[in-house]
């Protein structure tokens, strides 16, 4: 209940996190039929980093505000192009003032047909994103813990959705709630793209978080982690990492282009690395930079 992503929005873990997120959605948009977005952990949906909380650890500096920067070619400006322009949509004057939380991002790249269900507990966090979604039929705003929707509102009626998890990890037991989570969502729901975001920092047990997946009866889990910095002498976090379960086919090669233009583009030091690779299912890896 402490953690406020205002402090964070726009660093360069969201940019991965929106980044993938961005290309799951436009993969389910090739199908006529409407999706729905689920957002566990949705915080307030949009971010002004002009504000006293963003000023303060300035995180964007070295994530989004890098990237709208960089000259990334033209195969990943393609992939990242509906990010983007959802960044420059809410930035008509030029630079980067405000910036789309998940549900915010979603919602800008739907259809008529898709529909958005996010999910807040803090509560004048919730009172900001359903005052951002007021009037809005296309998205269906919920204070409540988001562990809980995780089985309260799952299959959607749409029959086919996407899972974003991105918990705050306040506690020690995150990974492994994270895992759990995930095993009691795919019971009810084994068609939806679940897309789980986790913290690289010295001391996380990755390993066993990875051992602990792969022991589920899942088929297919895609992982893509992306650190900026060494974890040698920090304590806070160096990188991140997503868990992709049922990926869209293309997502490993739309990875390959994405992931090291993020790494040459966000890095902080030299130790800078990323690395793509299937937890279950292809045994085809992504190799680390």
């Amino acid at each position: 209940m402490n953690y406020r992503h205002i402090y964070h929005a726009g660093n360069f873990a969201d940019v991965l996190k929106h980044a993938v997120l961005t290309r799951l959605i436009r993969y389910m948009q090739k199908k006529d039929g409407g999706f729905r977005v689920l957002d566990t952990h949705a915080g307030i949906g949009l971010y002004d980093l002009s504000s006293e909380e963003a000023q303060k650890t300035g995180e964007w500096l070295d994530g989004i505000g890098k990237l709208m920067e960089a000259d990334l070619g033209p195969q990943v400006s393609e992939l990242l192009e509906p990010y983007l322009s959802a960044i420059r949509e809410l930035n008509p004057e030029g630079g980067i003032r405000f910036y789309p939380g998940s549900p915010k991002l979603a919602r800008m790249l739907f259809r008529p047909q898709d529909r958005l269900s996010a999910m807040e507990l803090h509560p004048e966090d919730y009172v900001r994103l359903h005052r951002l979604f007021e009037g809005d039929h296309h998205a269906r705003i919920t204070e409540l813990d988001g562990w809980l929707a995780l089985g309260a509102h799952l299959p959607p009626k749409e029959k086919r959705g996407i899972v974003l998890v991105d918990p705050p990890f306040e506690e020690e037991d995150e990974y492994q709630r994270l895992a759990e989570g995930l095993e009691k969502a795919y019971r009810r729901f084994p068609g939806g793209t679940y897309c789980l975001w986790y913290p690289l920092k010295k001391g996380a047990p990755i390993k066993e978080f990875h051992e602990t997946l792969q022991a589920l009866d899942i088929p297919k889990m895609l992982c893509a982690e992306l650190a900026v910095r060494s974890d040698r002498g920090i304590t806070g976090l160096t990188g991140s990492g997503l868990v992709i379960v049922n990926p869209p086919f293309t997502l490993k090669d739309e990875l390959h282009q994405l992931l090291p233009a993020l790494k040459d583009h966000l890095a902080q030091d030299r130790f800078a690395s990323h690395r793509a690779f299937w937890l279950r299912g292809e045994n085809k890896a992504v190799k680390d930079d």
